[in-house]
C-alpha cells in the first residue's frame, strides 16, 4: 500500500513540475513541507543555483515565529520572508511548483504570503 501512494505522488510530481522551468528573472520557487516545518527556495534552473530560501525552521529559531501559531499561518510568513528576499533580488515574478503536494492548506498559505508581498505567481 506505501508503494502505491509513493508511485502515485512520483506521477504526480512528473506531471506538475514537467514544464515549470526557472530562470534568473523568474525564478521557479519550490516547496517541501515536512510533517513540522516548510522549506521554501527559488531556484535559477539555467545555472542550477538557489537564489534565496526561508524555512519556518529558521524563522523559528530567530524568534520571527512563536511556537504557539498554527502551521498554515506560520507558511504564509515563510511566503512574506521569500517575498522580502526576493525584493531585494530585484525580483517580481516567479513560477510557483508545488511538487507532488496538494495546492491547500500551507502549500497555499505558502503562495497566498508571497502574492502579498507583492511577488507575480
Amino acid at each position: 500500500m506505501k508503494n502505491i501512494n509513493r508511485n502515485r505522488r512520483l506521477r504526480r510530481k512528473l506531471r506538475v513540475s514537467a514544464n515549470i522551468f526557472g530562470t534568473k528573472e523568474r525564478p521557479r520557487i519550490s516547496v517541501f513541507r515536512s510533517n513540522r516545518y516548510l522549506y521554501a527556495q527559488a531556484i535559477d534552473d539555467e545555472k542550477g543555483h538557489t537564489l534565496a530560501s526561508s524555512s519556518s525552521l529558521v524563522l523559528r529559531k530567530n524568534k520571527k515565529i512563536d511556537k504557539k501559531v498554527r502551521k498554515t499561518d506560520e507558511a504564509k510568513i515563510v511566503g512574506l520572508d521569500l517575498a522580502e528576499k526576493l525584493k531585494k533580488l530585484r525580483i517580481e515574478k516567479a513560477v510557483f511548483d508545488r511538487g507532488w503536494y496538494h495546492y491547500h492548506g500551507r502549500v497555499a498559505a505558502l503562495a497566498e504570503g508571497l502574492r502579498e508581498g507583492g511577488i507575480k505567481i
